[in-house]
């Protein structure tokens, strides 16, 4: 139950809030307040059975941030948790910590302590600068060959980069992390000089105390509240919890942008792996392994966790050679370069050679992580050359157990009842020749998500301004494995739509279904249509139509259009923003990842124009796993799957015209399908309440 004190707490906070901002209170920005208080509430309930678990869909302009820091800040703090708040993304997590929340704390609404956290991938490794610049020699000054069996070699202008590196960070110059550099780091560039779990010695090293990612894991001790994302909270519970932020059952979670959080799940439980080139992986993890054990310095216990190592290796790549046999005959018989399997279901002789591979790799992974132990131990004495041998085992060892995950995905079969796994074999074209990629994914994470959080947290809020579809929160419940017992509620926003945007749909011709048609028309239209002196964003559901069109309209358009293969999405916003403000028009060719997450107020997006209804991609193995799952179970895939994706994406899409409540505009939807189709009508009063025109 709220005490007197926290409810006290909270009021004073967002008055306080209010009063410096000065601003007037947000009904909707009540009514969430009021909705987290009151879920949360339970967390502290001792006969309460179950994690209290509240999902708010905020329309954008509520004020969500502040809503449910104010709600969950306070609460968290009397009930001795730590509060969690995961974005999406990296970016989402700096604008909280450089910009939301000091803003609480300078209106003297909270009184309470924040940190930010990533991912060890996230921060520079300055035993792997050490070892890069010092060519990994070991004591007697000879180079660590062996290393380089595993290792890219590093040329004269990387050399000089990981000084930089090693030079600001010794100066204090730069707290180690790649997204406060100051030029944009290339993540080839940057796999050189960061770490993994596997490779890295953790308390071990002796480059631990001046380590950016345990300086920074130090700094979230003891905070009231963590900004992390979604990637690093489900890494974390993938290690069981607690290795990098708070233990579950310490921790209150708000998920802001919630309705990413069940994808991600997905992709971090995904699988894939190319034969061939595992085969050459154990190839190099054999020879690792016979030069670590015959090493003058090795011990004989780490000799002795290596020996069985080599005669595995040659084990597993004999069953592979068998796998790639039965999966070459599989996708020969059905004469296409990509093959799913029907429900899932893998073939006995597969499964039982998945089953040989699965035993194998799990034994291989024991003796590898016993022998990663004990390379630790020695790290302090043994300078660069230890430092990369520990490392060079542990990225054996991240191999080793990413295809065990794999091969056990094949070998296992589902259980009955539940959603199954998409399996999936493809042909790739190599350098050395064809490969087969065998790939497993599960089509819903909603089990996962249940047993990591749903179950274990101390209390869990979820918030987007995009959680239902078609008016219902169905999608997020069967995709995330919601509890029963969830709090919903949707607080509106206070944006005007009616009278500040109109929604058009005009009358053309050329249906979607006739791809070619349609693409000379949207060409046509834009061509008739957009007013070359104003910002303009326009959306693709495909990269082809996006080209097609491009190519089709007249110069003087294709003069101010720019099109996103053609820049980084930050540089292609930033050319965007320099030519409104020069006081120019600018038409940005977008796919999906401009429909979300981009930030364009007032006169940097005056016209939103999307192509057509944003429905998958029909071929994608996991969403037409999904659809064999639901139709298997009697339901309709296209009405319960595809239609309330399409209409949540396009939600989304027309939500980049209105970022403020001053701001104007037309959307426009070239996809007469929203008043053709039976179930373009539910489509289409899902939409915000926009001002329409309907050709």
């Amino acid at each position: 139950m709220l005490t007197a004190d926290v409810k006290h707490a909270i009021q004073t906070a967002y008055s306080n809030w209010l009063a410096a901002r000065g601003l007037r209170p947000r009904s909707g920005q009540r009514a969430m307040i009021a909705q987290v208080a009151n879920a949360l509430a339970r967390a502290g309930d001792p006969l309460a059975d179950s994690t209290p678990v509240c999902v708010v869909e905020a329309g954008t302009g509520t004020g969500k941030t502040i809503a449910y820091a104010v709600a969950a800040i306070p609460i968290a703090r009397a009930l001795g948790k730590t509060l969690v708040v995961s974005t999406a993304t990296v970016a989402l997590q700096e604008q909280l910590v450089l910009r939301d929340l000091p803003d609480l704390q300078r209106a003297g609404a909270l009184d309470f302590s924040f940190a930010l956290a990533k991912g060890r991938g996230r921060y520079v490794c300055p035993a792997r600068l050490d070892a890069l610049l010092r060519g990994a020699r070991d004591a007697g000054g000879a180079q660590l060959s062996l290393v380089e069996q595993l290792a890219p070699p590093v040329d004269g202008e990387a050399r000089d980069f990981c000084r930089e590196l090693l030079a600001a960070l010794e100066e204090g110059r730069w707290p180690g992390d790649r997204d406060s550099w100051p030029a944009a780091i290339p993540d080839a560039r940057w796999a050189l000089v960061t770490t993994d779990h596997h490779q890295c010695a953790g308390r071990r090293c002796p480059w631990v105390a001046s380590c950016p990612f345990f300086r920074a894991r130090d700094g979230l001790d003891g905070v009231d509240c963590v900004v992390a994302n979604h990637d690093l909270v489900l890494a974390d519970l993938a290690l069981g919890g607690g290795a990098v932020l708070p233990e579950p059952q310490d921790t209150i979670y708000v998920f802001d942008e919630a309705h990413h959080l069940p994808d991600k799940a997905c992709a971090h439980l995904s699988c894939h792996a190319r034969i061939g080139l595992a085969r050459q992986h154990l190839e190099e993890c054999g020879a690792l392994a016979g030069a670590l054990g015959a090493a003058p310095a090795a011990s004989e216990t780490l000799r002795r966790r290596l020996a069985e190592v080599p005669v595995l290796c040659e084990e597993i790549g004999g069953a592979l050679a068998r796998a790639g046999q039965l999966l070459g005959s599989m996708l020969a018989a059905v004469a296409t370069p990509e093959h799913r399997l029907p429900h899932g279901v893998v073939p006995p002789e597969v499964a039982e050679v998945a089953g040989t591979l699965a035993h194998a790799l799990g034994k291989l992974d024991d003796a590898l992580v016993a022998a990663g132990d004990e390379l630790a131990r020695d790290l302090d004495q043994g300078g660069a050359a230890a430092q990369e041998r520990h490392a060079a085992l542990g990225l054996a060892t991240g191999r080793a157990q990413r295809l065990r995950a794999l091969w056990r995905a094949w070998a296992e079969a589902d259980p009955p009842g539940e959603a199954p796994q998409a399996r999936w074999i493809r042909a790739t074209a190599q350098l050395a020749g064809e490969d087969i990629e065998v790939c497993a994914a599960p089509v819903l994470a909603a089990n996962v998500l249940r047993e990591r959080i749903w179950t274990r947290a101390a209390g869990a809020v979820l918030t987007s301004a995009t959680l239902t579809a078609l008016g219902s929160f169905d999608r997020i419940v069967l995709r995330a494995g919601l509890p029963e017992d969830c709090v919903f509620a949707t607080v509106p926003s206070p944006f005007d739509y009616a009278g500040r945007a109109c929604l058009a749909v005009p009358r053309l011709l050329a249906d979607p279904g006739n791809p070619e048609a349609h693409t000379r028309e949207v060409a046509r239209w834009l061509d008739d249509s957009i007013d070359l002196v104003e910002a303009s964003l326009v959306l693709f559901a495909s990269r082809r139509q996006m080209r097609e069109v491009y190519d089709r309209v007249a110069l003087a358009l294709r003069d101010r259009i720019l099109l996103q293969d053609h820049f980084a999405k930050q540089e292609l916003l930033r050319l965007h923003r320099a030519r409104i403000d020069a006081g120019e028009g600018s038409v940005i060719f977008g796919l999906a990842s401009f429909a979300e997450g981009i930030d364009l107020p007032g006169a940097y997006c005056r016209h939103v124009v999307i192509a057509k209804i944003p429905f998958a991609v029909p071929d994608d193995p996991v969403e037409a796993a999904l659809a064999e799952w639901v139709e298997a179970r009697g339901g309709n895939p296209f009405m319960e799957i595809s239609v309330p994706d399409a209409a949540l994406r396009l939600v989304q899409a027309s939500g980049r015209l209105l970022r403020t409540e001053e701001d104007s505009g037309r959307i426009t939807l070239l996809d007469r399908r929203v008043v053709t189709r039976h179930y373009g009508r539910r489509i289409l009063d899902s939409l915000p309440p926009f001002r329409r025109e309907v050709a």
